[in-house]
């Protein structure tokens, strides 16, 4: 099978059967788990699994040996295996239908393939690709194109107008027409209470493959890069550009109208007010580069970087 699926391996023990996917401190015999760590803390967490088959990093190979019927298999990214293992263990027994309870505007279009839960809303000019589910309680307001093999979580609101006013000389506040789209790349993902604002004069823009943790908040006109993973609460104002492979931490906030490079890396409570470099990484309020004082590889790689300074222990 993993050869099949692309990953390249090295295997010791017997050729292991398992029926389900477990964490490698809770697994039985007859469960597929993998270990993240190298050295001898991986080698004790591998020694003291009860797993049938485990999937270990290529550098700990000939450091550990099966025990009794246990498989081994040593790959680079063993949690990688292992998302695709357990994905062809589940099959194609994926939603597929539209509910009774979804009220869908005559003027959106939905591709074939598609679940649409109860109580979504998708209101006009919206246009849902292949393959894509959406789940209870999703309000598509309007204005919206969402692309092939999509996820999007309950509660999930998408296409509403942004916060842009304009001040009269007596105080009072008028509203910034809000007539852009909301445009969403393919396989993203956008998790539970997700606020995307649509554009105002121009879109706002989620790249392919890009991850939406829950409560993120994406302000209109925002350009969010492809395959970057934003964790819970981030929050990032209107009319700022986010480059491709970005990590942002736990309730970061990135300002309006800065430009964040690719590859870069925001940390937990971060509050960014500044253009962010390409490779960068920044933490602290307000933030600032932490690039030169980072110790392992472990951040590096959220963003997919590969820093050459350091080498994982």
């Amino acid at each position: 099978m993993l050869t099949r699926l692309g990953v390249e391996f090295h295997s010791e023990g017997n050729d292991g059967r398992v029926k389900g996917a477990s964490s490698i401190t809770e697994a039985t015999e007859n469960d597929l788990a993998f270990c993240w760590y190298a050295g001898e803390k991986g080698a004790s967490y591998i020694s003291k699994s009860k797993a049938g088959v485990i999937l270990c990093k290529s550098e700990i190979q000939g450091l550990v040996h099966p025990r009794g019927r246990q498989l081994l298999i040593f790959t680079d990214n063993p949690r990688l295996a292992f998302i695709r293992i357990v994905k062809e263990m589940q099959g194609k027994g994926r939603l597929v239908g539209v509910s009774e309870r979804a009220v869908i505007s005559e003027e959106s279009k939905i591709g074939g393939n598609c679940y649409i839960g109860d109580y979504v809303v998708i209101g006009a000019n919206c246009t849902i690709g292949d393959n894509t589910v959406i789940y209870d309680r999703v309000s598509l307001v309007q204005n919206c194109v969402i692309g092939k093999n999509c996820l999007i979580q309950s509660g999930a609101s998408i296409g509403s107008d942004g916060f842009a006013f304009e001040r009269h000389a007596t105080g009072e506040l008028e509203k910034f027409p809000h007539n852009g789209y909301v445009r969403i790349g393919n396989n993203v993902e956008i998790y539970a209470n997700c606020s995307v604002a649509r554009g105002s004069l121009s879109d706002t823009v989620i790249g392919d493959g890009t991850k939406l943790d829950a409560l993120v908040h994406i302000a209109h006109n925002v350009i969010v890069g492809k395959n970057c993973e934003l964790t819970a609460g981030t929050i990032i104002g209107g009319s700022t550009t986010l480059g491709n492979m970005c990590w942002t931490g736990l309730n970061s906030t990135l300002k309006n109208k800065i430009k964040i490079g690719n590859n870069v890396i925001v940390a937990s409570g971060a509050s960014v007010i500044h253009n962010v470099p390409d490779g960068d990484i920044v933490a602290g309020v307000p933030a600032k580069s932490i690039k030169e004082k980072v110790k392992t590889d472990e951040l590096f790689l959220m963003a997919g970087q590969e820093n050459k300074k350091t080498s994982v222990a």
